[in-house]
């Protein structure tokens, strides 16, 4: 996966008069369940944002949320066994073995409605048309944090839980606010059918698991994919199929050779990152540093 992106920069150097020389060799689509996010693995999954190592980010709304309540107050580490009653009683969230403050999220909605109320206005007043990607630039560029995922997201201009609470409650006050998911996904596919070659990086499975296997359905599938997680295929669950199964749908391509890895995520994908991506961080980031 990474060699065929390094062709890229090489057939850049070649002939920078090609527009075809732009895109890189292997688009690349990193999805991610929020847990990820909430755990050690955001520094991993910034490390390639900020480096512009992955082309296409697909998480759910908690991969989003948490990462931006990570700039703007702590999470504190606690235990697995820890009373759930005793928690809710002095007002703290359990995720795993973290733990955060309900006022964590009192201060991200404090952040989060004046914003919401500005892109409400310039879809009223400008007839901008708000997508979940373009929602999440938007956060990006006013969370303007190094610290955060969709900072360098929005820098890099790469292509919902508790932030759909958020616009619910919202269209209480100020209704009418819209969201186009259709344009996000026929982007997405788009990006995925006028690929060179494409790869999968997905963590964990369920939703970010089919929508970045379905855009590469569209073209007869991945050429590489790399699935992480502790699914197994009689627990019925999308994350717990094979990737032949994905073959079968045409997700993956009938002469790839995926790999599925039977493994914690937050274990192994920082291991994995540091001896593929930033193993080869040099030859990856050369032609980006001239941008």
């Amino acid at each position: 996966m990474i060699e065929k992106r390094l062709e890229s920069t090489e057939a850049k150097e070649a002939n920078e008069s090609d527009p075809s020389s732009n895109k890189p060799g292997c688009t690349i689509f990193l999805g991610y369940t929020s847990n990820l996010i909430s755990s050690g693995v955001r520094e991993s999954i910034r490390y390639l944002a900020e480096h512009k190592m992955v082309d296409v980010i697909v998480t759910t709304a908690g991969g989003i949320e948490e990462d931006l309540i990570k700039c703007l107050a702590h999470t504190y580490l606690g235990e697995f066994s820890m009373s759930g009653k005793e928690l809710r009683q002095r007002g703290i969230n359990r995720i795993g073995n973290l733990l955060v403050p309900n006022d964590n999220y009192c201060k991200f909605e404090d952040w989060l409605v004046p914003i919401l109320d500005q892109m409400l206005l310039e879809q009223n007043t400008e007839g901008t048309r708000w997508t979940p990607s373009k929602m999440i630039h938007r956060l990006g560029k006013e969370i303007n944090n190094p610290d955060s995922v969709y900072y360098w997201a929005y820098k890099s201009s790469s292509d919902r839980r508790f932030i759909g609470d958020m616009i619910y409650f919202h269209s209480f006050k100020n209704p009418g606010f819209v969201l186009d998911i259709v344009e996000d996904i026929r982007r997405m596919n788009s990006q995925a059918v006028f690929a060179k070659k494409t790869g999968m990086i997905i963590l964990g499975g369920g939703l970010v698991k089919h929508h970045i296997a379905n855009a590469n359905l569209m073209r007869n599938g991945a050429d590489f994919s790399v699935f992480v997680n502790t699914g197994q295929e009689f627990d019925g669950s999308d994350s717990g199929a094979r990737p032949d199964e994905a073959v079968s749908w045409g997700k993956i391509r009938t002469d790839a050779k995926p790999v599925k890895v039977y493994a914690d995520a937050s274990l192994v994908f920082p291991l994995i990152v540091a001896q593929t991506f930033a193993l080869h961080a040099d030859r990856l980031t050369a032609d980006k540093e001239t941008e």
